[in-house]
C-alpha cells in the first residue's frame, strides 16, 4: 500500500504541464497566431487550460473544429507543433506559484524528485531548460524512455527504479485522471492538482486520488505538518 504520511515519503514525482509547470501561455500563444492566420476565431484561454493536457492533437481539434480524419489535420498539427518548438527558448511558462519552494523544501530533505509526463523529450527538455530545472530534476521521463504511456504505470516504475525509491514511498502529483491512475497502479500516493488544467470532466473529486490540492503550498504544508 501506498505511504499515508509523508515521514515515510523518499521520492516526489511531478507531471510536467498543468502541475510543475504553466504552460497554458505558450500554447495559447501559438493558437493565437494560427487562428489569426486562417481567419477563425481565436480559442479561450478557458479552453486551452481544459483542453492542452490531451495534447497537441486536441489543441487542433479544438481551434478548427476537426478530426484526425480531415485532411488537413497533419499540416496543423504539424504546423502546431513547429511554432511550440520555437516558442520554448522565449518561453512565457512559469513554475505555478509556491513550486520553486516545495522542490528547495524537497532538496533540502532530500527527498528525490522528478518529472515524468506524456510530453515528448524534444519539448520537456528545452523546456525545463530554460526555467532552470533541467540540472534540478533528478530523473525525466518521457514517452521515449517506455513502451506504454500514462495512464499505464510504467513510466513511473521507472523513474522510481531510476531514483533507487520503491514507489510505495513515492508520491505522484497530476491534473489529469490518468495521472492519479497511473500513479495508483504503481503503488504510489496520488495527489491531484486542482490548480491546474482540469479536464471538463469527470470533475476531479471522482478520481479517485489520495488527496486533492488547490495550491501548490497544500502539498508543502502536509510535508511540513510531519516535522512540526
Amino acid at each position: 500500500m501506498p505511504v499515508n504520511s509523508p515521514t515515510a515519503i523518499t521520492s516526489v514525482l511531478f507531471d510536467l504541464d498543468g502541475t510543475l509547470v504553466d504552460t497554458a501561455a505558450d500554447f495559447a500563444a501559438v493558437l493565437d497566431e494560427m487562428t489569426t492566420v486562417a481567419g477563425i476565431p481565436p480559442v479561450s484561454p478557458e479552453a486551452v487550460h481544459q483542453t492542452v493536457s490531451n495534447g497537441a492533437r486536441a489543441l487542433v481539434e479544438l481551434a478548427f473544429g476537426i478530426d484526425e480524419g480531415d485532411v488537413r489535420f497533419k499540416t496543423l498539427l504539424t504546423r502546431l507543433l513547429a511554432l511550440y518548438g520555437e516558442q520554448i527558448p522565449q518561453t512565457q511558462s512559469t513554475l505555478y506559484p509556491g513550486m520553486d519552494q516545495l522542490l528547495s523544501l524537497l532538496e533540502q530533505r532530500g527527498i528525490h524528485w522528478g518529472v515524468v509526463t506524456n510530453k515528448p523529450e524534444l519539448y520537456s527538455i528545452p523546456l525545463l531548460r530554460s526555467l532552470g530545472l533541467l540540472e534540478r530534476c533528478q530523473t525525466l521521463i518521457c514517452p521515449e524512455h517506455v513502451t506504454f504511456t500514462k495512464p499505464h504505470p510504467e513510466p513511473l516504475l521507472l523513474a522510481c527504479r531510476l531514483l533507487g525509491c520503491e514507489p510505495s514511498a513515492g508520491v505522484y502529483v497530476g491534473d489529469h485522471p490518468r495521472d492519479i491512475s497511473a500513479g495508483q497502479q504503481a503503488g504510489m500516493y496520488t495527489i491531484a492538482a486542482a490548480y491546474g488544467y482540469l479536464p471538463a470532466s469527470p470533475p476531479v473529486a471522482d478520481w479517485g486520488a489520495d488527496m486533492i490540492v488547490t495550491h501548490v503550498n497544500d502539498i508543502t504544508a502536509w510535508l511540513d505538518s510531519a516535522h512540526r
